[in-house]
């Protein structure tokens, strides 16, 4: 059976829908891995399309089994890869050790035996011959459970209607990504940002200490285009912790601006010496608190921003510490 193509349905950030309306939607935990439309033919075999279209089946080969789960049934069905840690939860730094091997399949295969993939199904737009697309979700939903899709590498989670609060901080208890609030009357629109799913990303904020910049581009030239930040490890050695590019008004980057001249310094204060390009240095002295997602397994922040400046703190009096697990 020839299947349609079909872009993703994409989530709008935003925040809870109104307590008079909780019931109205369903709610699904955010998961940090690689979106993925995959494509059941009927026949045994397996495609999976990344968000791009790209075709990206050969880098997951521990998925091809899908394939005959649903017999000759075709379907097309939406979801995300993840690779798991430890303790179960999503790892994204895990995951681009996977990503990008459509075109390596035997470093593939011997990635697939070390660290293996979930695929997490969410919704089916397209089943046995017929479009879903103008199905609600409700309904969607109910098709996809009935399918009954779990195995070693796949499994389809429950939503929970209603109890948005309750689910959301759940995701916060268990140091998830966050929450995907689904109506339950939205039909699927492919490869649009819909309000009818709103996506709410778990955020965390911590001090850090700068330690160095790199130089704008464009419009942002004399500016600094990011700061690289540390925090303080146990041996009280400023370990670099990422470089955040994002957050300030072209008033802060000015004053920033001046601040890093007068700290400027030609040796690095951070150790061990991040390998980053084009860095200027300077005195570990200006301590700003950053907001980001998770931390990866070596103590960089994801999708840090700039929240503000500190000048109430100096560095040895802020809280820009390390976890001790890092």
């Amino acid at each position: 059976m020839s299947l349609p193509l079909i872009p993703p349905m994409l989530a709008t950030p935003g925040a809870l829908p109104p307590a008079a309306q909780d019931a109205r939607w369903a709610y699904e935990t955010k998961q940090d891995g690689q979106r993925a439309v995959v494509y059941l033919a009927g026949d045994g075999t397996l495609l999976l399309r990344a968000r791009s279209g790209e075709d990206i089946t050969a880098a997951y080969p521990e998925l091809g089994p899908l394939g005959e789960a649903l017999g000759a049934t075709a379907a097309v069905l939406d979801g995300e890869i993840l690779a798991l840690d430890e303790r179960g939860r999503a790892d994204f730094q895990l995951l681009q050790s996977r990503m990008g091997l459509a075109h390596a399949p035997a470093k593939a295969a011997r990635m697939a035996a070390q660290t293996p993939v979930h695929l997490v199904l969410f919704d089916v737009m397209h089943l046995a011959g017929r479009s879903l697309l103008k199905v609600p979700y409700s309904r969607r939903r109910g098709r996809l459970e009935e399918l009954g899709l779990e195995g070693p590498f796949w499994s389809t989670p429950r939503a929970l209607v209603g109890r948005g609060a309750e689910a959301l901080a759940a995701t916060r208890e268990h140091g998830l990504e966050g929450l995907v609030c689904k109506r339950l009357d939205s039909l699927y629109e492919p490869g649009v940002r819909s309000r009818s799913w709103i996506k709410i990303r778990n955020m965390h904020s911590e001090d850090v200490i700068v330690g160095g910049w790199l130089p704008g581009k464009g419009r942002l030239t004399g500016l600094p285009g990011a700061l690289l930040v540390g925090q303080f490890a146990a041996d009280r050695r400023l370990r670099y912790v990422g470089g955040v590019g994002t957050g300030w008004s072209e008033a802060e980057r000015t004053e920033l601006a001046e601040l890093l001249r007068a700290a400027a310094t030609d040796a690095c204060p951070f150790e061990p010496v991040p390998q980053v390009a084009g860095a200027h240095w300077v005195l570990p002295r200006l301590v700003g608190e950053v907001r980001y997602s998770v931390r990866t397994r070596s103590g960089l922040l994801r999708q840090p921003s700039w929240l503000r400046l500190r000048p109430d703190l100096t560095p040895h009096d802020s809280a820009a510490q390390l976890p001790d697990d890092v």
